[in-house]
């Protein structure tokens, strides 16, 4: 697999989120290689402990796109929502458990949306899904898929503030 070129392809769909993103300033977009899959993340500094270092962070939630060697060859893009190590996630009081079905009742309604998505998964992954793709389409379709999720990124805040501590009534 060639890395360089397919890191350039998800800086080009990064580059096209950039305006999307102007409505949810909050969110950040992160491009790389990780486990052998050159990946598109999007996440909020906020998700994590580690606001400094969130792309590595041990606890953290985002979103993430990625192709690797094998997606390649099915032509295939994957996409999922990660949370991980969320009982330690300050400011909360919640179990991974109860926040991905918190998280996955809200989705139900807007799995319509995303291709081949399946909830079915442990509390570390919330959703995952793929969509098929043609070369020529490939950032159309990391685009497409990334502004999905921005559009239910809400629902992550939505379901952290079920468990935040000191909440206000």
């Amino acid at each position: 697999m060639d890395y360089e070129h397919y890191l350039e392809r998800f800086r080009k769909s990064a580059g096209q989120l950039d305006k999307a993103l102007l409505h949810h300033p909050e969110l950040r977009i992160h491009v790389g290689v990780t486990l052998e899959s050159v990946v598109l993340k999007l996440y909020k500094p906020d998700w994590t402990n580690d606001p400094s270092d969130p792309i590595q962070a041990r606890t953290r939630i985002f979103f993430a796109v990625w192709v690797n060697a094998v997606t390649l060859k099915r032509s295939r893009v994957y996409y999922n929502i990660h949370a991980l190590k969320l009982r330690g996630l300050k400011g909360y009081t919640l179990t991974s458990r109860a926040f991905a079905d918190q998280f996955r009742t809200a989705f139900k309604e807007y799995t319509p949306h995303w291709e081949h998505v399946s909830v079915s998964f442990g509390p570390l992954t919330l959703m995952e899904g793929w969509e098929h793709f043609e070369d020529e389409q490939l950032e159309q379709v990391v685009v497409k898929l990334a502004s999905n999720f921005i559009t239910i990124a809400p629902l992550i805040d939505q379901s952290l503030a079920k468990f935040k501590l000191n909440k206000s009534v």
